[in-house]
């Protein structure tokens, strides 16, 4: 059985084939054109990354930026959710609380989604360890992404001014016998309820029941749903809005923007 991912097997591919064994994928995708969809999902292998050298009493040191970054427990998930990177993401957040459990971490998302187990691997890690962990959305956190987003410290996610957040069901194809493609297709429904129960869990509304906060994200899930940062906060996805930090202020409390200044002094 292969991993839940968002490859879709090729159309008429069991036309062609004598018969195969079952093959699925299923997972946070869209076939939309506004890029969320498999085919918005390359990977880059040949990017600059930029090098930060520092002057140290032992002499030079350099590293790359995000390494540099990792030593102030900051922590960026940015393009599609794959093992891979999930590796990376799973590995940083467990240093990181071995390193100091007390003090939060800071993870920035800028993700159209990919795949699920990979997603849940991260999921899993952020409730596992004992540091908080505050989420960022800053240019969108769609599909998997929106999840991770919403699983971060409750009254520490926050959303940039300008970012989107998108959620839908889990997606996928399967191809075999009839019998295998009935499995697959309970298997997608058992990750769906897992999914909405997550999404429920982290976002219930003061005012709501846990019941109630389901039935609102079972509706939601049903197409792709996409909000601004001003509807992710009313939706419970994240807590905040920011547009800009003090120089003053402590480094995991953001400055809320002015829109929810004045909201809040009226």
């Amino acid at each position: 059985m292969r991993a839940l991912s968002t490859l879709r097997p090729l159309a008429g591919l069991h036309r062609a084939l004598p018969a195969l064994p079952a093959q699925r994928s299923f997972g946070f995708s869209s076939g939309s054109p506004s890029g969320f969809g498999d085919d918005a999902f390359p990977v880059v292998r040949d990017a600059l990354v930029p090098i930060v050298v520092e002057q140290t009493a032992r002499g030079e040191r350099s590293y790359d930026i995000f390494s540099r970054l990792l030593r102030e427990r900051v922590i960026f998930l940015g393009g599609p959710v794959m093992d891979s990177m999930s590796s990376l993401i799973t590995a940083q957040l467990l240093f990181l609380e071995a390193e100091d459990a007390s003090r939060p971490i800071r993870l920035y998302i800028n993700s159209p989604g990919g795949s699920v187990t990979a997603g849940l691997a991260i999921y899993d890690t952020m409730q596992y360890i004992t540091s908080p962990v505050h989420t960022f959305c800053l240019g969108q956190a769609a599909s998997m992404g929106s999840l991770l987003l919403a699983g971060g410290e409750k009254g520490k996610r926050y959303a940039l001014k300008n970012s989107s957040v998108m959620i839908h069901q889990p997606s996928g194809g399967a191809s075999g016998q009839a019998s295998d493609i009935a499995l697959h297709a309970k298997e997608i429904l058992r990750i769906r309820a897992v999914l909405t129960d997550i999404y429920a869990e982290h976002c219930q509304r003061d005012d709501e029941t846990r019941d109630a906060a389901r039935d609102r994200f079972e509706k939601a899930l049903e197409r792709d749903y996409f909000m601004t940062a001003a509807e992710s906060v009313e939706f419970g996805i994240v807590d905040r809005i920011v547009e800009r930090r003090a120089k003053d202020e402590a480094e995991d409390e953001p400055k809320p923007s002015e829109a929810q200044e004045g909201e809040q002094s009226s």
